[in-house]
């Protein structure tokens, strides 16, 4: 696993051990990517169930101002930590150990301009209710204009309204997916 493209690019990234943490893979973080590319440049970047911090890690190395990666497990945590410390980034990066859900449900004083879901395939109600909370009670975490991006099993049907969020774009890459959702104004 590595960064695609950015500062840090070609840098590899460390995993943590065993199957609990499927990172996202570097195909898929670069169509990703291609997607952002007007839009990250300044961009503040919410990172949930960031895993090795692969994604968060991949926008602030393209230019995200501020990257917030929220993971609960410890071996997670370990391998996020040294990624940060082995690409030497401290300011604009911001590790928050706990539950997506209560995240959310706190009143960060943050808008974000992008925000990035990619919790186990196997936990799947973690899906509804991170997307419902961002569509709900934690809309305010969003900024004018953000943009929220779940990548799931490609043959799980997210689906296309979740309170004021609305699913503008899907694009399916192997087994995986990006739901793309955008807030009603």
């Amino acid at each position: 696993m590595r960064v695609i493209g950015g500062v840090y690019r070609s840098r590899t990234l460390q995993a943590p051990p065993g199957q609990a943490t499927r990172p996202s893979s570097d195909r898929l973080r670069e169509t990703l990517f291609n997607v952002l590319a007007p839009r990250i440049e300044g961009a503040r970047f919410l990172d949930l169930y960031a895993g090795s911090g692969a994604v968060g890690i991949e926008a602030l190395s393209r230019g995200a101002a501020e990257a917030v990666f929220v993971e609960k497990a410890a071996p997670a945590l370990k391998a996020l930590r040294a990624n940060l410390l082995r690409l030497a980034i401290g300011e604009g990066a911001q590790v928050v150990p706990g539950t997506v859900a209560a995240f959310l449900r706190k009143d960060w004083g943050t808008r974000f301009d992008l925000v990035f879901l990619d919790p186990p395939y196997n936990a799947g109600r973690e899906y509804m209710a991170a997307l419902a909370l961002l569509g709900g009670t934690a809309s305010s975490l969003l900024g004018h204009g953000a943009l929220v991006i779940a990548e799931h099993f490609r043959k799980d049907r997210l689906e296309d309204e979740y309170g004021s969020l609305r699913r503008t774009r899907l694009l399916q890459q192997g087994d995986a997916a990006l739901s793309f959702y955008a807030a009603e104004e």
